[in-house]
C-alpha cells in the first residue's frame, strides 16, 4: 500500500537537473516562481511543503509561496492582482480544486452544491491564465490531490452526495474538477502536472493513504515530496523556455 520512502531533498530523485542550465551567464536576477493555491500549497506547520522542497533543488530560482488555506478560485481571484500579478513572476504554478468542489454538509442548513460550480471554476482558471499571459508569465496547471476518508472528513462530509462506504467516496465530486483542469490545460496549451492521477496507482486507489494524506485532505511531507518530484522536471522545462528568447 505504501510508497517507498522519498528522500528528504530532491537532490537524490535522479532528475540530474542543473538549475544553472536555464540561466545565461549574463543574467543576475533570479527567475521568480510563484506557487498559487490553497492549503495544499500553503506553508503548513512543520511540514516541508513542495515549494520549500523545490527551493533546495533550484537554488538559482526565487520561490514565492502564495498558498492560502481555505481558498477556492473565487477567493483566489480577489487576491490575484496583489499576490501574483504585482509580484512580476516568470512562472506561476496554479493548484486549486478541493475547496471549490466541497459540498458543505456541515453548514446549517447543509449545502447541496459545491462552493464553486464546475463552469465557474473553469472560467476562473482561464482568467488566471489569460492575465498571466498578458504580463508574459508562463503557467503550469496542477490538478488537486485526491482526498480520502478520515475521522475529520467523515464527521463533516460523511453523508450524501458523498458515499462514506466507498473508499473514494470523498473524492468523487473532486474528480470532475480535476478533469476540468486537464481540459483547460489541453485547450489553452498549458503544461499540466496531474497530481490527482498519482493517487490512481493500484496500491493507493482503494487505500486510506494515511502516510500521504494524514487527515484525508492535506499532504504529509512525503505527499509533498511526491508533488515536488512530479513538478520538478516540468518546472525545469518551463524555466528553460522562459530564459530562451521568443522566436
Amino acid at each position: 500500500m505504501s510508497l517507498p520512502p522519498f528522500p528528504s531533498t530532491l537532490v537524490c530523485l535522479g532528475l540530474m537537473m542543473s538549475p544553472m542550465s536555464f540561466l545565461s551567464a549574463s543574467e543576475s536576477v533570479k527567475p521568480r516562481v510563484i506557487t498559487f493555491g490553497d492549503s495544499t500549497t500553503a506553508p503548513r506547520g512543520t511540514v516541508t511543503v513542495y515549494t520549500t522542497q523545490l527551493e533546495e533543488e533550484f537554488p538559482e530560482v526565487e520561490f514565492l509561496n502564495k498558498g492560502v488555506g481555505g481558498n477556492n478560485t473565487n477567493m483566489a481571484g480577489q487576491r490575484f492582482a496583489k499576490d501574483v500579478l504585482a509580484q512580476e513572476p516568470d512562472v506561476v504554478v496554479i493548484q486549486f480544486g478541493i475547496n471549490d468542489a466541497a459540498v458543505d454538509l456541515w453548514k446549517t442548513p447543509p449545502a447541496t452544491e459545491p462552493r464553486v460550480s464546475l463552469d465557474e471554476y473553469e472560467k476562473n482558471l482561464r482568467t488566471f491564465i489569460d492575465q498571466l499571459r498578458e504580463i508574459e508569465a508562463r503557467v503550469i496547471l496542477m490538478t488537486p490531490n485526491q482526498t480520502r476518508w478520515s475521522p475529520l472528513t467523515i464527521d463533516k462530509y460523511g453523508h450524501p452526495p458523498y458515499d462514506p462506504e466507498d473508499p473514494q467516496g470523498f473524492t468523487r465530486i473532486l474528480a470532475d474538477y480535476a478533469e476540468r483542469v486537464r481540459m483547460v490545460a489541453k485547450d489553452m496549451q498549458v503544461p499540466l502536472v496531474d497530481i490527482y492521477a498519482l493517487y490512481d496507482a493500484e496500491d493507493l486507489k482503494q487505500a486510506p493513504c494515511r502516510d500521504l494524506l494524514p487527515d484525508g485532505m492535506h499532504p504529509s511531507e512525503k505527499g509533498h515530496a511526491m508533488v515536488a518530484e512530479k513538478l520538478a522536471p516540468v518546472l525545469q522545462s518551463v524555466l528553460g523556455q522562459t530564459a530562451s528568447p521568443t522566436p
